[in-house]
């Protein structure tokens, strides 16, 4: 017992006198690719209408163009069995000297595709505004942008991707108001939205 008490004393008094030091530790961390992503960007921010002169004996009337929008798919890897498409939906036109305000269903469009392909995306159907007569009488389609309506959409995310990772699209825009509109600016957002979703 003596023997192994003073072990114990020896080595408390060895671990007074351990000594330290350090080792300096560098990384250098690349930046990584991203793995890749589905998005929708648009060519611009804002677009003016301008008025058509004697359009119409019923109706004022105003065009223009949407700027060109445009889904980028990245991904390396599309799930398979799911579909993107773009929609447009405007608020109502705001008079900025308190007008009464122009509603949305005064507002339509004529899509199109400004990316060639073999119809892996498609533009959708011309919606006409509520000025306009209905092309469809049994199901009417004269409702403006008032809610969401399709700029253009892939059939197969994957099969777009494959095709072209970029697809463009733009749209003839016509506001139609009655001749006895307020006079003054009016402006209206309208919102353009990416979905994608399985069939």
């Amino acid at each position: 017992m003596g023997g192994l008490l003073l072990l114990g004393v020896g080595g408390a008094a060895l671990a007074d006198d351990v000594q330290q030091d350090g080792v300096d530790l560098d990384v250098t961390i690349e930046e990584q690719e991203p793995a890749g992503m589905l998005s929708l960007s648009v060519a611009a921010d804002s677009e003016t209408l301008t008025e058509v002169e004697g359009a119409s004996p019923e109706h004022r009337e105003f065009v223009g163009e949407l700027p060109e929008v445009t889904v980028t798919d990245t991904r390396t890897d599309v799930p398979e069995g799911v579909y993107w498409y773009v929609t447009g939906q405007a608020g109502d036109f705001t008079g900025s000297e308190g007008q009464e305000p122009i509603t949305p269903d005064h507002l339509g469009w004529a899509p199109s595709l400004v990316t060639e392909g073999d119809g892996e995306v498609a533009p959708g159907e011309e919606v006409p505004t509520s000025l306009d007569e209905s092309t469809n009488p049994t199901t009417p389609n004269n409702v403006g942008l008032e809610s969401q309506e399709l700029l253009h959409m892939a059939l197969d995310s994957a099969e777009a991707s494959a095709a072209n990772g970029e697809w463009t699209a733009t749209a003839d825009l016509t506001l139609k108001t009655p001749l006895d509109v307020a006079p003054g600016t009016y402006g209206s957002t309208l919102t353009l939205s990416l979905f994608e979703e399985s069939y």
